[in-house]
């Protein structure tokens, strides 16, 4: 049994898919999307905005592909980046064959959409033949007809059924290298919707609050559905729906993760919101700190807090901590430990400096119990 049972979490177990060479379910870590918004015909900005997506930390990036000149593009794209690309179809089968063939690592389409079983044979082939899988994507803005007359409006019931009956049309052409969203811009029904499939199959799980709306209260939204879908240990793959910039969109999707201890990538940050008790100006070290530190990709922890109320209490649980005290003097802990005392004005600076350090130590670490580092 674990020391802290209240923080643990069971994932579902889920069926194992590959996006190109990431891993989705199953035992793998939950990975973090976004999707561009550039037109992807412009080859030159999608490239520049999937980098900027790599150095967020994303794991997998969606395109849009509504016209053969998107297709066309994304065999230029696909060989610029890093990350496995996801095709978003909808409707025309030709674009989900144009993308497989361009190199797409997965496409998104539900089979039901795009015309005759003859159709969606040639899609499927076309996945198989190119080592594409899939994204069965439900979304409550657009359920099929007969449902909506069915159930009289978008219901978790609903979508459970649209999400199943997609599937078994990709299972009748023997194909299981998918997985599945039913996504929802209100969060009570996306999470009961999550839930209901959750129970009804063993797919892995791709978690989103669609249309969440702007960085502020679209963050704000995605972390109250998720973070209990999470929490409940539901969901194999993430992206976070924002008004935002696509690299916002990650920073986000790793924050919840590293909340509910599911993954760690670079600082995680915890500081004090201030008061009159504060010995210097909490609010703006941590602004500049959080930005100076975005290139640390290495995972710890580092507590900021104004005062000794809880200061050393918080040092105690971090790699670095620092807390504020008299007379412009403060106390800096490294391994929960005090250990040396710093002044007011080289606050930030003297940090990046520890978390760097401390950083490099990490990495050193790592590569010397890597397998290759054994074998030598």
């Amino acid at each position: 049994m674990s020391v802290r049972p209240y923080r643990e979490i069971h994932r579902r177990q889920a069926k194992k898919i590959m996006v190109g060479d990431v891993a989705v379910g199953g035992d793998a870590p939950i990975t973090v999307q976004t999707m561009t918004n550039t037109l992807t015909a412009d080859v030159e900005a999608t490239i520049a905005q999937i980098r900027r997506c790599e150095v967020a930390g994303a794991d997998i990036v969606r395109v849009s592909c509504p016209d053969e000149e998107s297709t066309a593009a994304l065999a230029k794209i696909i060989p610029e980046v890093t990350v496995p690309i996801v095709a978003d179809i909808h409707f025309h089968y030709k674009r989900a064959i144009e993308a497989a063939q361009a190199g797409a690592a997965c496409l998104r389409i539900n089979p039901g959409n795009i015309g005759s079983a003859a159709r969606v044979k040639e899609v499927v082939q076309a996945a198989k033949d190119h080592g594409c899988s899939m994204r069965i994507g439900v979304n409550a803005g657009s359920l099929e007809k007969h449902l909506l007359e069915r159930y009289g409006e978008p219901c978790p019931e609903a979508m459970v059924e649209s999400a199943l009956e997609h599937a078994r049309i990709l299972e009748d052409n023997d194909f299981t290298e998918f997985k599945i969203s039913v996504k929802a811009s209100d969060v009570f029904l996306a999470v009961a919707a999550y839930h209901g499939l959750a129970e009804a199959c063993d797919y892995p799980l791709h978690l989103g609050i669609t249309e969440a709306g702007g960085l502020r209260s679209g963050t704000i939204k995605s972390s109250i559905g998720m973070g209990q879908l999470l929490w409940a240990g539901i969901g194999d793959t993430i992206r976070v729906s924002l008004s935002a910039e696509p690299e916002e969109e990650v920073k986000v999707g790793f924050d919840m993760l590293k909340a509910l201890n599911l993954r760690h990538r670079g600082v995680n940050v915890i500081s004090c919101p201030s008061c009159a008790r504060q010995q210097f100006d909490v609010i703006e070290t941590v602004k500049v700190l959080e930005e100076r530190l975005a290139h640390i990709t290495t995972p710890m922890t580092v507590s900021v807090i104004g005062c000794v109320v809880n200061g050393p209490g918080e040092a105690r649980e971090t790699d670095i901590g620092f807390t504020g005290g008299g007379k412009g003097t403060h106390q800096v802990y490294i391994a929960g430990q005090p250990h040396h005392r710093l002044k007011d004005q080289s606050i930030v600076d003297h940090l990046v400096g520890l978390v760097e350090q401390k950083a490099a130590e990490i990495e050193a670490e790592k590569a010397a119990d890597s397998p290759a580092a054994a074998a030598e």
